[in-house]
Protein backbone atom coordinates (compact mmCIF):
# COMPACT_ATOMS: atom_id res chain seq x y z
CA UNK A 1 0.00 0.00 0.00
CA UNK A 2 1.58 3.65 -1.01
CA UNK A 3 2.22 5.81 1.93
CA UNK A 4 0.87 9.04 1.49
CA UNK A 5 3.01 11.63 3.87
CA UNK A 6 1.62 14.56 5.30
CA UNK A 7 2.81 17.63 7.19
CA UNK A 8 0.09 19.25 9.36
CA UNK A 9 1.01 23.14 10.13
CA UNK A 10 -1.81 24.65 12.78
CA UNK A 11 -1.01 26.90 15.74
CA UNK A 12 -3.90 25.00 17.71
CA UNK A 13 -1.56 22.28 19.57
CA UNK A 14 -4.69 20.52 20.77
CA UNK A 15 -6.30 20.14 17.84
CA UNK A 16 -2.85 19.52 15.95
CA UNK A 17 -2.44 16.65 18.05
CA UNK A 18 -5.89 15.71 17.60
CA UNK A 19 -5.63 15.87 13.55
CA UNK A 20 -2.43 13.85 13.75
CA UNK A 21 -3.39 11.29 16.05
CA UNK A 22 -6.93 10.75 14.04
CA UNK A 23 -5.17 10.73 10.43
CA UNK A 24 -2.43 8.12 11.78
CA UNK A 25 -4.71 5.77 12.46
CA UNK A 26 -5.53 5.39 8.53
CA UNK A 27 -3.39 2.68 7.35
CA UNK A 28 -1.59 4.59 4.43
CA UNK A 29 -1.57 8.31 5.76
CA UNK A 30 1.73 9.11 7.55
CA UNK A 31 2.10 12.57 9.29
CA UNK A 32 5.84 12.66 8.89
CA UNK A 33 6.25 16.62 10.67
CA UNK A 34 4.18 19.09 12.46
CA UNK A 35 4.81 23.19 12.51
CA UNK A 36 3.01 25.13 14.97
CA UNK A 37 4.03 28.66 14.02
CA UNK A 38 5.21 30.09 10.93
CA UNK A 39 9.27 29.48 11.58
CA UNK A 40 8.77 26.23 12.12
CA UNK A 41 7.02 26.00 8.69
CA UNK A 42 9.03 28.35 6.98
CA UNK A 43 12.49 26.00 8.26
CA UNK A 44 10.33 22.89 7.36
CA UNK A 45 10.36 24.65 3.61
CA UNK A 46 13.92 24.88 3.22
CA UNK A 47 14.93 21.58 2.58
CA UNK A 48 15.66 21.02 -0.77
CA UNK A 49 13.96 17.51 -1.25
CA UNK A 50 9.51 17.19 -0.18
CA UNK A 51 9.27 16.18 3.27
CA UNK A 52 6.01 15.07 1.98
CA UNK A 53 3.26 14.31 -0.84
CA UNK A 54 -0.10 16.21 0.78
CA UNK A 55 0.33 19.95 3.37
CA UNK A 56 -2.66 20.34 5.63
CA UNK A 57 -1.99 24.34 5.51
CA UNK A 58 -4.34 26.76 8.64
CA UNK A 59 -4.96 29.71 6.56
CA UNK A 60 -5.00 31.43 10.54
CA UNK A 61 -1.62 31.40 12.19
CA UNK A 62 -1.64 33.32 15.23
CA UNK A 63 -4.70 35.15 14.27
CA UNK A 64 -2.99 36.24 10.95
CA UNK A 65 -3.42 34.45 7.56
CA UNK A 66 0.26 33.65 7.26
CA UNK A 67 -1.14 30.50 5.51
CA UNK A 68 -1.37 31.64 2.45
CA UNK A 69 1.92 33.22 2.22
CA UNK A 70 2.89 29.78 3.80
CA UNK A 71 1.45 27.94 0.73
CA UNK A 72 2.73 29.79 -1.82
CA UNK A 73 6.16 28.99 -0.51
CA UNK A 74 5.38 25.12 -0.38
CA UNK A 75 4.43 25.19 -4.10
CA UNK A 76 7.63 27.01 -5.34
CA UNK A 77 9.70 25.09 -2.73
CA UNK A 78 8.51 21.63 -3.47
CA UNK A 79 5.74 21.44 -5.69
CA UNK A 80 3.51 20.18 -3.15
CA UNK A 81 0.04 19.65 -2.55
CA UNK A 82 -1.65 22.27 -0.03
CA UNK A 83 -4.96 21.98 1.65
CA UNK A 84 -6.40 24.64 2.88
CA UNK A 85 -8.05 24.16 6.79
CA UNK A 86 -9.72 26.84 8.48
CA UNK A 87 -12.74 27.31 11.33
CA UNK A 88 -13.90 30.13 8.89
CA UNK A 89 -15.54 30.47 5.45
CA UNK A 90 -13.91 33.52 4.69
CA UNK A 91 -14.65 34.26 0.76
CA UNK A 92 -11.74 35.98 0.44
CA UNK A 93 -9.06 33.91 2.23
CA UNK A 94 -11.14 30.76 -0.14
CA UNK A 95 -9.81 32.50 -2.97
CA UNK A 96 -6.22 33.96 -2.04
CA UNK A 97 -5.41 30.47 -1.06
CA UNK A 98 -5.82 28.89 -4.98
CA UNK A 99 -4.06 32.39 -6.17
CA UNK A 100 -1.19 30.74 -3.86
CA UNK A 101 -1.63 27.56 -5.12
CA UNK A 102 -3.51 25.54 -3.00
CA UNK A 103 -5.38 22.89 -4.69
CA UNK A 104 -8.48 22.11 -1.93
CA UNK A 105 -10.09 23.23 1.06
CA UNK A 106 -11.44 22.39 4.09
CA UNK A 107 -13.46 23.28 7.15
CA UNK A 108 -12.00 22.16 10.62
CA UNK A 109 -15.29 21.09 11.61
CA UNK A 110 -15.41 18.53 8.76
CA UNK A 111 -12.04 16.63 9.39
CA UNK A 112 -13.30 13.22 9.11
CA UNK A 113 -13.64 13.68 5.27
CA UNK A 114 -10.12 15.01 5.60
CA UNK A 115 -8.90 11.49 4.62
CA UNK A 116 -10.52 11.53 1.52
CA UNK A 117 -9.44 14.72 1.01
CA UNK A 118 -6.43 13.87 1.27
CA UNK A 119 -6.78 10.78 -0.98
CA UNK A 120 -8.34 12.78 -3.75
CA UNK A 121 -5.56 15.37 -3.73
CA UNK A 122 -2.77 12.84 -3.81
CA UNK A 123 -4.41 10.91 -7.08
CA UNK A 124 -4.69 14.59 -8.42
CA UNK A 125 -8.74 13.68 -8.39
CA UNK A 126 -9.59 16.99 -6.09
CA UNK A 127 -12.83 18.42 -6.69
CA UNK A 128 -13.37 22.35 -5.77
CA UNK A 129 -15.28 23.20 -3.08
CA UNK A 130 -18.47 24.45 -3.98
CA UNK A 131 -18.05 27.63 -1.77
CA UNK A 132 -14.20 27.69 -3.40
CA UNK A 133 -15.89 27.61 -7.15
CA UNK A 134 -18.67 30.05 -6.69
CA UNK A 135 -15.83 32.77 -5.20
CA UNK A 136 -13.73 31.96 -8.38
CA UNK A 137 -16.65 32.45 -10.40
CA UNK A 138 -17.11 35.79 -8.77
CA UNK A 139 -13.62 36.96 -9.16
CA UNK A 140 -13.65 36.16 -12.94
CA UNK A 141 -16.55 37.67 -13.30
CA UNK A 142 -15.36 40.88 -11.31
CA UNK A 143 -12.22 41.09 -13.76
CA UNK A 144 -14.50 40.91 -16.43
CA UNK A 145 -15.88 43.64 -15.66
CA UNK A 146 -12.90 45.76 -14.27
CA UNK A 147 -11.59 44.40 -17.99
CA UNK A 148 -14.89 45.77 -19.53
CA UNK A 149 -14.55 48.46 -17.99
CA UNK A 150 -11.21 49.52 -18.87
CA UNK A 151 -12.13 49.04 -22.89
CA UNK A 152 -14.78 51.06 -22.32
CA UNK A 153 -12.80 54.21 -20.73
CA UNK A 154 -9.84 53.48 -23.35
CA UNK A 155 -12.46 53.72 -26.20
CA UNK A 156 -14.31 56.72 -24.56
CA UNK A 157 -10.62 58.41 -23.97
CA UNK A 158 -9.76 57.77 -27.88
CA UNK A 159 -12.87 59.17 -29.99
CA UNK A 160 -14.70 62.36 -29.64
CA UNK A 161 -18.39 62.71 -28.99
CA UNK A 162 -18.75 63.81 -32.80
CA UNK A 163 -16.59 60.25 -34.17
CA UNK A 164 -18.95 58.60 -31.23
CA UNK A 165 -21.92 60.01 -33.29
CA UNK A 166 -20.26 59.44 -36.53
CA UNK A 167 -20.45 56.14 -35.77
CA UNK A 168 -23.82 55.29 -34.56
CA UNK A 169 -25.25 56.22 -38.06
CA UNK A 170 -22.45 54.29 -39.53
CA UNK A 171 -23.82 51.19 -37.10
CA UNK A 172 -27.85 52.20 -38.05
CA UNK A 173 -27.05 51.38 -41.74
CA UNK A 174 -26.64 55.17 -42.96
CA UNK A 175 -23.92 55.96 -45.41
CA UNK A 176 -21.59 58.56 -45.86
CA UNK A 177 -23.02 60.98 -47.46
CA UNK A 178 -26.66 60.66 -45.44
CA UNK A 179 -24.09 61.49 -42.10
CA UNK A 180 -22.68 64.25 -43.99
CA UNK A 181 -26.58 65.90 -44.81
CA UNK A 182 -27.10 64.66 -41.22
CA UNK A 183 -24.43 67.15 -39.64
CA UNK A 184 -24.68 69.96 -42.66
CA UNK A 185 -20.70 69.11 -43.39
CA UNK A 186 -18.86 67.70 -46.14
CA UNK A 187 -18.51 64.32 -47.49
CA UNK A 188 -14.78 65.06 -47.17
CA UNK A 189 -14.99 65.96 -43.21
CA UNK A 190 -16.99 62.65 -42.71
CA UNK A 191 -14.31 60.84 -44.85
CA UNK A 192 -11.98 62.61 -42.39
CA UNK A 193 -13.60 61.48 -39.42
CA UNK A 194 -13.51 57.93 -40.53
CA UNK A 195 -10.22 57.76 -41.19
CA UNK A 196 -9.29 59.07 -37.67
CA UNK A 197 -11.61 56.34 -36.00
CA UNK A 198 -10.01 53.73 -37.97
CA UNK A 199 -6.95 54.66 -36.96
CA UNK A 200 -7.44 55.47 -33.65
CA UNK A 201 -9.52 52.17 -33.06
CA UNK A 202 -6.96 49.90 -35.14
CA UNK A 203 -10.01 48.89 -37.44
CA UNK A 204 -10.10 47.91 -41.41
CA UNK A 205 -13.57 49.09 -41.73
CA UNK A 206 -16.00 51.95 -40.22
CA UNK A 207 -19.16 48.77 -39.78
CA UNK A 208 -16.13 46.85 -37.75
CA UNK A 209 -15.09 49.96 -36.06
CA UNK A 210 -18.91 50.50 -34.94
CA UNK A 211 -19.76 46.65 -34.20
CA UNK A 212 -16.26 47.17 -31.93
CA UNK A 213 -18.30 50.15 -30.12
CA UNK A 214 -21.74 48.69 -30.05
CA UNK A 215 -20.28 45.20 -28.33
CA UNK A 216 -18.80 47.73 -25.55
CA UNK A 217 -22.26 49.16 -25.38
CA UNK A 218 -21.56 52.65 -25.94
CA UNK A 219 -24.35 53.06 -28.21
CA UNK A 220 -26.61 52.83 -25.29
CA UNK A 221 -24.60 54.09 -22.90
CA UNK A 222 -25.07 57.57 -25.21
CA UNK A 223 -28.90 56.99 -25.63
CA UNK A 224 -29.42 56.94 -22.25
CA UNK A 225 -27.41 60.16 -21.24
CA UNK A 226 -29.11 61.45 -24.73
CA UNK A 227 -32.91 60.66 -22.69
CA UNK A 228 -31.70 61.97 -19.57
CA UNK A 229 -30.52 64.98 -20.62
CA UNK A 230 -34.08 65.46 -22.72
Amino acid sequence: MEQIRIIIVEDDRDWLRGLSSYLNREPDLTIVATASTVEDAQELLRGTEPLADIILMDIMLHDEPAGIRLAEQALLAWGVKVIMLTSMEEKDFIFRSFQAGAIDYQIKSRFEELPAVVRAAHARKSSINAAVAEQMREEFRRLKRLEHEFKVKEVKDLITPTELQVLEMIDQGHTQTEIANRFFISLRTVKIHVGHILKKLGSSSSKEAAQKLRDLGLFEDKQRSDEKNQ
